[in-house]
This record gives C-alpha cells, structure tokens and sequence, in this order.
C-alpha cells in the first residue's frame, strides 16, 4: 500500500493510505502529492489514481471548508501541524522524509528559538544570539530569570544556551534547522494542546520565540526509575509552534477517556498534560528476563493525545554499539589481525 505525502508550500501532511488520500484529494485541489516512485511533487490533479483511473479536473472544496487545510474531512488529523496562528508569527516547510529538516520564514522583528547546534542554514538578514535560558522573555528578563531558565534546561537535559534567530532585513528572512538524527520533525502548536506540552527530553529542535522550555517531575518513584526518562522531562509552554524530533516514524494517538495504552519506555515521545503516565509491569519472569522489553511498560491512561516514535535514539545507539562490538570481533583478513594488534596497543 502507498504512502502519500501532500503540501501547499507552507505545511505537510502525511503520511496517508491510499483511500485517505483521495479523499484528501477531492477536498483540497490545490495541493502537491507524493509518494515512492515519483520524481518530484505533483499536482493532485494530474495524477489519475487519486481521482478513480482519471486525471480530469478535481471537484471544487466543499462550501465553508476554511482554506485548503480546513476542507479534509477524511476523519482524523493527518496533519503535521495546525496552520499557524497571528501568535505565532511562523510560516514553515518540513523537507525530506527520513533525515527531515524545517525552514521558517520570519517576517521582520520576528524571532525563533532552537537548541544549541541545531542550525542548518539562514540568510544573512537573519541575525543570530545565543542567550542564557529558554529566551521566553521578550527583553531577555533578569540575570536572576536567565539563570532559572539555564538551570531547567540543563536539568531537562538540554545545555545552558538558546539560540535566538531574528529577521532584522526589510523583508521575510529564513532560517533551516535539522534534525539531529534519522527521524520526523512535527510541528505543534501549543494553543491546540492546552497551552502545555510534556516531551522526551531529546525531543525538542525549535519554536516561536515566547515559549518557555521548562521541567516537569515525575511524582511516581516508579515511573521516574523505569520509565525511559528519568524523573525529568521537559514542559513546552505557550502558544506558539514548536517543532519537536521523534526518532524514526512518527505515530500519532489520541486516547479516549479511560482508556490505556502500552508503549516501550523509550518510545514515547509527548503527550498533552492531561495523560495519565505510569509503569507496569511487563509480566511473569519469563517475560522480564528473556522478553527483550525490560522490566516495565510505559502505561498511558487518556483523555489526550500522545506522540510515538518508532526508532529511539537510545535504541538506534546500542545497536551501533552492539554491531561495531561485533564486527571488530569477527573482523577477518590480514588488516583485521593488524588493526586487533593496534587496539590491544
């Protein structure tokens, strides 16, 4: 089954099956698609397999659908993102699929927030700072707030340092920020989810300038002993966008009240406030020890949304590790034996 991706030039949806993605199609003319095996992004309506074997003219949006994003009415939200709000003060492009990057378009006077190293390219209208804390505080705050905010992003796991990017040019600025590794960037705005965010600590990649990076506690001594991140995690506030990274593919889950999912520690990405985030154990010995999924559970009990990825870091980490043990083990031939020499030196 294909996955098809869809934009607008400003934001990207996807990925959706194929029955999703005509009814994506019929409700929003406008937009480009993809999937695996075209060259480049194509209107939908030159393509024929999304309008039943023919490549005639798509009907017209439904009446008061609110713009090509508002018209889908293929049930759930395939979205990346909520388009963005006067808030925000943010247009963006995600680019690529498995090594994602963001571009966002500033408007003059606006600024972006991103983790240390995270920068990909700007133009040189864009001017760049790096300040102590989140940079939530417009005019930068005391030396006293600076100073909290540094100290609750080194306690969520990120460094001393923002980096703030500014459009000071007469014009629209842009400025790229990629991913640290292979995965999906997702863009959220804060707004929909209650004004707070709860993430994994690595997650993280950027934001509206205004949105404050803080530090949520576990309450529960098991949870913050087996629940993949610690006692910490990190807490988006605002009501701006931010742009989170989730290891591998991105799932998306929204959790009726009441009810409860399973995940594997390392897989949980974010979640709304209002998710109820406890361990459980895996089952019978057995399964602990010879199960390959540790002690605990991740148990998720809803009303709210959580956000899953696929591929860890921490995960994608030891098995580098493990394979590279392995091969320099079993490393055969005359340059093996030599470099096993070298090491043991």
């Amino acid at each position: 089954m294909a996955e098809w991706f869809f934009h607008n030039g400003q934001q990207q949806a996807g990925p959706l099956d194929d029955a999703a993605a005509r009814n994506f199609a019929r409700a929003n003319p406008g937009a480009h698609c993809w999937r695996e095996g075209f060259v480049d992004w194509l209107p939908v309506g030159q393509v024929a397999e999304l309008y039943g074997g023919t490549a005639s003219s798509p009907p017209p949006p439904p009446p008061g659908g609110g713009g090509i994003w508002g018209a889908f009415t293929g049930g759930g939200n395939p979205f990346a993102a909520a388009p963005p709000g006067p808030a925000s003060a943010l247009d963006y492009t995600i680019h690529g699929h498995e090594m994602q990057y963001v571009a966002v378009t500033l408007a003059p006077g606006d600024s972006a927030i991103a983790e240390a190293g995270a920068l990909l390219y700007k133009d040189a209208s864009v001017e760049m700072a790096t300040i102590f804390g989140d940079g939530s505080a417009r005019d930068g705050g005391s030396v006293l707030d600076q100073l909290w905010g540094a100290g609750k992003r080194v306690l969520s796991g990120s460094t001393l340092f923002t980096t703030v990017f500014t459009q000071r040019g007469a014009g629209p600025g842009t400025v790229a920020f990629s991913a640290p590794y292979p995965g999906t960037i997702s863009a959220l705005k804060l707004s929909d989810y209650g004004g707070r965010l709860i993430c994994h600590k690595d997650s993280f990649l950027a934001a509206a300038r205004g949105v404050a990076i803080g530090i949520y506690f576990q309450r529960r001594i098991l949870t913050g002993l087996f629940g993949g991140d610690g006692f910490i995690m990190q807490k988006l506030e605002g009501d701006g966008i931010v742009f989170i990274h989730m290891g591998g593919t991105l799932v998306e889950r929204t959790l009726a009240p009441g009810e409860v999912i399973h995940v594997d520690t390392g897989c949980l990405a974010a979640m709304t406030a209002d998710i109820d985030f406890d361990v459980e154990q895996v089952g019978g010995i057995k399964s602990m020890l010879f199960g390959g999924e540790g002690l605990f559970f991740a148990r998720l009990r809803g009303p709210g949304k959580i956000w899953l990825q696929s591929l860890p870091f921490s995960r994608l980490a030891g098995r580098m590790l493990a394979s590279s043990l392995v091969g320099t083990r079993e490393e055969g031939g005359v340059f093996g034996a030599i470099g096993n020499i070298l090491d043991k030196r």
